[in-house]
């Protein structure tokens, strides 16, 4: 009986290695597949107001950013003039 298992065992270990290789790809395609058909699609007038809301986002920080550098620009050359 026990014979029998590691016989088992040994047919499963000695299949190739490329035979196996091919066999976890194919699982993996096929598992995508299966997530892919879970995905709940945004619908397009979902897709442009996240689309506004991210280009609001992106030019209020960039008005910030450029408002904070303009400031500490001004300020480092003020700092500059009074030490010279």
């Amino acid at each position: 009986m026990a014979d029998k298992a590691k016989d088992v065992k040994k047919d499963v270990k000695q299949e190739n290695f490329f035979k196996r290789f091919v066999k976890k790809i194919g699982k993996g395609f096929r598992d995508m597949r299966g997530e892919v058909k879970k995905v709940v699609w945004p619908t397009k007038s979902q897709v442009i107001n996240n689309t506004i809301v991210v280009v609001v986002a992106m030019i209020v920080i960039g008005a910030f950013i450029w408002g904070l550098d303009a400031i500490l620009g001004l300020a480092v050359t003020l700092l500059a003039n009074a030490g010279a």
